[in-house]
């Protein structure tokens, strides 16, 4: 007979001690251990682009508002207040080396002087940290079937209120900002915050909205450099299948997908003359309406408006029972894998999926839902910074920790590894950090610092 287990309430007597010493954040070791071994903090003091100050020797580095929110936003925070209560924890601040962090006035008025120059070295400081890392990577934990998967998309960060510059109405109705960004396998390389009416290159463009994908030829371009060594696949959404950008994704992808569903009048008439012969045996499935629809698949050449060369499109056909008409869905894609029929060119495409599970994580985890700044160039410079915390983050995961940490998202690291209780205790002129750890993790921490912080001296457990 099996043993048996309850919950029972125990009589617990409870002290509360006010303590300079002790700190829950003592994770954020691993974070300032990356970042150093990258050698972001020197990167930053020498950037002249994030210091706009007259007089150099007086008031915050800019390695002081960078610290305090990069560290704010891989401990939880969301909010230049929460930056600010850093300031608060004194041995966190000793752990990292960082005497006194602003309140959120001055990093408030930093982000404003800042602007689009020392936004511009951001994106480069970013650019070159996810080189870095993936160049450290396991290439295995980087690619899927051989792959260095990419994306780009528009997320609409939706705002309250006419305070937020550059806000405006977008394609849904909504007041937002634009956020247009690019992934490189699992890290966010490039990345702009403006607003949904900044830009309309193509005329096709007006009957539909706002153009929302006007940074990627700029942002492919520079960050062509990461895809150095791989094979690339490119995904995008409907919002980037404009002929311009299918001509820009083509010369710079070597495979691609793109979903097209915006001007589909001529791609639904020639789905139409297709023979039966061209269409794949009918299968069943359940829709996404729950209920079941017949599927075929097929392939056609097509040239849409502002492209120099036809197309491949993959076409999908459902409908369901007693319904007389069949109902399409498109993908554009590069045509050149060997062997590859429609039907696998719709169910490589399903996995862009997994991107935008993956950018969503990024919103919620990192609290990037709101602006938090009335000022457009202070908001894209958050922004920015949000960024390299979660790429310092996937850097930990993917360089450094065991196979079985490799699936867990932003938010189970933050809880999982960086909250580390630590009581700092002084001796002469020597600090030492006694940093509460779950069994099973004290060897990993022992061995990361160890590699990394050399100067630190590990002593042994107990």
């Amino acid at each position: 007979m099996s043993r048996h287990y309850t919950k029972k309430d125990r009589r617990i007597d409870i002290e509360f001690r006010p303590s300079s010493q002790a700190t829950a954040h003592g994770g954020q070791m691993a974070i300032n251990a990356v970042a150093g071994e990258f050698g972001l903090w020197q990167r930053v003091r020498n950037e002249p682009r994030l210091d706009p100050r007259t007089h150099t020797g007086k008031g915050y580095d800019p390695v002081v508002y960078v610290a305090a929110l990069v560290f704010s936003f891989t401990s939880g925070g969301d909010s230049l207040a929460d930056a600010e209560r850093l300031e608060d924890d004194e041995s966190l601040k000793l752990l990292l080396g960082v005497k006194k962090l602003p309140d959120q006035s001055a990093i408030g008025e930093w982000l404003r002087n800042v602007g689009e120059e020392g936004a511009e070295a951001l994106r480069e400081i970013i650019r070159d940290f996810c080189n870095w890392a993936m160049r450290k990577a396991d290439r295995g934990r980087l690619l899927l079937g051989g792959e260095l998967e990419w994306f780009f998309d528009d997320t609409q960060i939706e705002v309250n209120g006419r305070k937020f510059e550059g806000a405006a109405i977008n394609y849904n109705g909504d007041l937002a900002l634009s956020w247009q960004t690019l992934w490189a396998g699992p890290f966010m390389c490039d990345a702009v915050l403006g607003t949904p009416a900044d830009h309309k290159f193509a005329p096709e463009s007006r009957a539909h909205g706002k153009d929302v994908s006007a940074w990627m030829p700029a942002m492919l371009e520079r960050c062509a450099p990461l895809g150095e060594g791989f094979v690339p696949h490119l995904y995008a959404d409907s919002a980037s299948s404009a002929g311009h950008y299918l001509e820009c994704i083509e010369e710079g992808f070597e495979h691609y997908g793109v979903s097209y569903n915006r001007w589909t009048g001529p791609l639904e008439a020639k789905a139409e003359e297709l023979p039966e012969s061209a269409w794949s045996k009918a299968e069943t499935v359940r829709w996404r309406d729950g209920r079941e629809h017949t599927v075929q698949y097929a392939m056609f050449r097509y040239q849409p408006g502002g492209c120099k060369t036809p197309k491949t499109f993959a076409v999908l056909r459902h409908r369901r029972d007693g319904d007389l008409f069949w109902r399409h869905c498109f993908v554009v894609h590069d045509g050149t894998r060997e062997g590859a029929d429609a039907q696998a060119v719709f169910e490589k495409h399903r996995l862009k999926g997994d991107y935008e599970r993956r950018f969503s994580e990024l919103l919620t985890d990192l609290g990037l839902h709101h602006p938090p700044c009335q000022s457009l160039a202070a908001n894209n410079v958050y922004y920015l910074l949000g960024v390299l915390a979660f790429d310092l983050l996937q850097a930990i995961k993917l360089v450094y920790l065991p196979e079985e940490h490799q699936p867990k998202r932003v938010r189970t690291l933050l809880h999982q590894l960086l909250l580390i209780p630590v009581e700092i205790k002084r001796h002469a002129r020597q600090l030492k950090a006694v940093c509460f750890i779950g069994a099973g993790w004290i060897e990993w921490w022992k061995g990361f610092l160890g590699d990394l912080v050399p100067h630190y001296h590990l002593l042994g457990s107990t």
